[in-house]
């Protein structure tokens, strides 16, 4: 049974905001206890947004499908699952709760409540980056709940996020919404404001390539999926 639409919203709103009060609060902690080491700051980041991120799709995938994540959306949109006239209002609070999370993080952490980023990250290589991530995200995602596996995509989300942290040179932002929520914080997690259109193109560009393949690899949906947890999540990083 579909839940109403602002029961749903603010859902996405709880679930976006956790999600960037995750990221950048863990890197936050991650680069004030291990400070000169960056690879130990990277593992301690992805490990607790995987881990994190798991718990957060568990609350709020029952009642909005846990997007968090306008790439989500628009792909659960494209197979049906959610009505594209849902999707602005799906995208717009994601967005609000991801700057609202990284306000609630730097300020749980004694810093400015909003900082601007000055990290940029806006090469050929983070965009390249931004395109396998986001649609490799989308095909964990996906591949799940059309073949009626979606109670797995918790774990699977989680564990493809914390890998994705490694194997892309942008560690895997693979969310409009956290791009930009991300701006906000000029810490480990943060992104610089120019950095951001390249993102996120990159990341509409993953959701072009995932969709198409996803319709060749699981033409049918198996019906088994009505009742599922989650459609997805979520994030990331």
């Amino acid at each position: 049974m579909t839940r109403p639409l602002s029961h749903r919203l603010l859902a996405e709103y709880l679930g976006s905001l956790m999600l960037a009060a995750l990221v950048i609060g863990s890197g936050i902690a991650a680069q004030r206890l291990s400070p000169g080491d960056v690879g130990l700051q990277l593992l301690e980041n992805a490990a607790a947004t995987a881990v994190g991120l798991f718990a957060i799709i568990l609350i709020f995938g029952p009642v909005s499908g846990a997007h968090f994540n306008p790439a989500v959306s628009i792909t659960d949109a494209a197979f049906g699952g959610l009505s594209w006239r849902d999707v602005p209002a799906y995208a717009l609070v994601q967005v609000l709760g991801c700057v609202t999370g990284a306000v609630l993080a730097n300020t749980m952490f004694e810093a400015a409540p909003i900082s601007i980023s000055t990290t940029g990250r806006a090469t050929v290589a983070h965009g390249v980056s931004e395109v396998v991530a986001t649609a490799g995200l989308l095909l964990v995602i996906f591949s799940l709940v059309r073949s009626g596996r979606a109670a797995l995509a918790p774990a699977a989300v989680g564990a493809y996020i914390g890998a994705a942290y490694f194997f892309t040179s942008s560690t895997s932002f693979a969310n409009p919404a956290i791009t930009i929520g991300r701006v906000f914080s000029d810490t480990f997690a943060g992104i610089a404001p120019l950095s951001v259109p390249v993102f996120v193109l990159a990341q509409l560009v993953g959701v072009a390539v995932a969709i198409p393949l996803l319709r060749v690899l699981y033409p049918n949906q198996t019906v088994v999926e009505a009742t599922a947890v989650p459609v997805t999540e979520g994030r990331s990083r």
